[in-house]
């Protein structure tokens, strides 16, 4: 993702923020940035019936958001199919005018959104602003990607004839998002979606439908101000209930879902039963291999962030360090100083690095991954849950980041837990190294540091990194959007957001065209 990594200092004494904000406050902030966005949403009391808006700052339910009805769900599926009746004829570049008005409106409101995007998922201030102009970024691509939908001309073995590939819209796009990312992934999808001619249906997760409600407000704004069908982009604001309708609708040609593994495993059957198309977004179990030539002050640096950042609920964050024996307890000290001096708290605090974990689950499951690994003999440093102060509900889950030294690569190693683990592994030689970054289910990020060029770029070649990204002296985590991302394996195969990502979005059509006076078979085949 875009959040740069230089918001993440490693020096400093270590902290722990002191007050945290009140439920009441963080409902006004909710509102106010709700109607500076233009959403005019109705949100009752916590505890009446529809869906429960919480914030993991304080662990308190803030607001009960309208749920989508089956019946809604429906009408709004219609709608976005019989919108794309005339979106795909609407030529592209106007199509693109619509992304361009909604990246100008998402630059008025960053502040608005990114205060949302931290109350409901816990992102610190400059992470969650980051994810703004994540959004902003890809409007900019898809606006420029709306003059570039090429096809190709092939040569054509019979006289006379014209061969060609041209581009379609697909259909509507059912885009399924993750509390993680909660806005950038959508704009991911959407903006190239749209441009590409599609009409997008969304479900975001159920945990952040306050981010979705300001989203969705200034795509309608969008498309009133170009003058744009309104129906070009739905919300469905639920549970398991209203993704399976998306997933098993005939109408939605394309689901591009974020997720967990388990949830990817049960999508795609499903939506290949019916011939539809996926896009999996899945897990991540991310290493970066550190070897003896590396810069450790970079190193540091890079692995820090990409652990610790987004308190490791992050698919990119760094699960793993591959490190070569001769520096491996020099960089398992640095990085333990390091993260001794990250303040753990309040994410809207200006000084804070390390927010909190998104719910009582993932605490759960953290606390189960470190007991695994130390009855596996793993070494634990940090992975304590912490009081951000004397206010303290203990609804909310605050930990320091957890440096584990493990003995080997054992089951726990294998498995994506959503939470600020980092296991470090030894190796001796390369070929190891690698074998060993390969060796987990999933396949998306991953990296090396090291100033060796040979050691470099065998990482990048065939015969190294099987993951989707392979980076070279930077951390797992800050893609950007001008690259396709996404991973391999149990990651899912899918591609997002840049390069000819857009493919994904479109149907590809081989068009033979003959003007000659003749009709020449292929392959010189004579007929009659």
């Amino acid at each position: 993702m875009t959040t740069r990594a230089d918001s993440m200092q490693t020096t400093g004494p270590a902290t722990v923020q002191t007050e945290l904000p009140t439920a009441d406050a963080l409902r006004e902030r909710a509102r106010a940035a709700l109607r500076a966005v233009g959403a005019h949403a109705e949100l009752d009391a916590p505890g009446r019936p529809g869906l429960p808006s919480g914030s993991p700052i304080t662990g308190d339910v803030l607001f009960t958001v309208p749920e989508t009805s089956a019946t809604q769900a429906e009408a709004a599926i219609a709608a976005a199919s019989e919108a794309f009746t005339t979106w795909r004829v609407t030529p592209a570049p106007v199509r693109g005018a619509l992304v361009a008005r909604l990246g100008e409106l998402l630059t008025e409101h960053n502040a608005d959104v990114a205060d949302l995007v931290t109350i409901e998922a816990g992102k610190i201030t400059s992470e969650a602003l980051g994810e703004v102009q994540e959004m902003i970024d890809i409007c900019q691509f898809a606006v420029g990607l709306s003059r570039q939908l090429y096809g190709r001309t092939i040569a054509s073995e019979r006289p006379g004839h014209r061969l060609m590939e041209t581009w379609h819209p697909l259909g509507v796009v059912g885009v399924i998002t993750a509390f993680n990312f909660p806005v950038a992934v959508w704009a991911w999808n959407t903006a190239v979606a749209l441009v590409c001619g599609d009409t997008v249906v969304w479900k975001p997760s159920e945990l952040t439908p306050l981010t979705a409600l300001a989203c969705q407000a200034l795509l309608e704004r969008a498309a009133a101000d170009v003058g744009a069908p309104r129906e070009v982009g739905r919300l469905l604001q639920g549970g398991r209930e209203i993704g399976e309708a998306l997933v098993d609708d005939p109408r939605i040609a394309l689901v591009s879902a974020t997720g967990s593994v388990r949830m990817g495993q049960q999508v795609g059957p499903r939506v290949a039963q019916r011939f539809g198309k996926v896009l999996l977004e899945l897990g991540g179990n991310n290493a970066a291999v550190v070897t003896p030539s590396a810069d450790l002050d970079l190193a540091v640096r890079g692995i820090v962030f990409a652990a610790a950042g987004t308190a490791g609920q992050r698919c990119t964050s760094l699960r793993r360090v591959i490190a070569h024996r001769s520096v491996a307890d020099t960089l398992v000290d640095r990085i333990t100083t390091a993260y001794r001096s990250l303040p753990v708290g309040d994410p809207s605090a200006e000084s804070t690095l390390v927010g909190p974990l998104i719910h009582a689950r993932s605490y759960r499951d953290m606390v189960g991954a470190l007991e695994q690994a130390r009855s596996d003999g793993g070494e634990i440093i940090g992975g304590e849950r912490v009081s951000p102060g004397p206010e303290y509900d203990e609804s909310a889950y605050y930990v320091t980041p957890a440096v584990v030294r493990m003995p080997a690569q054992t089951a726990i190693v294998h498995a994506e837990t959503f939470a600020p683990i980092l296991y470090v592994l030894t190796y001796d030689s390369l070929d190891e190294a690698i074998a060993m970054n390969n060796a987990v289910p999933q396949g998306l990020s991953s990296a090396i540091f090291t100033t060796d060029m040979r050691e470099a770029e065998r990482f990048m070649a065939a015969d190294g990194s099987d993951c989707g990204i392979a980076n070279v002296n930077i951390g797992t985590s800050g893609a950007e959007i001008g690259g396709a991302f996404g991973g391999e394996k149990q990651t899912g195969g899918g591609r997002e957001s840049g390069s000819d990502s857009w493919k994904a979005y479109m149907r590809r059509a081989t068009n033979t065209v003959n003007y000659s006076s003749d009709l020449p078979l292929a392959q010189g085949v004579q007929f009659g």
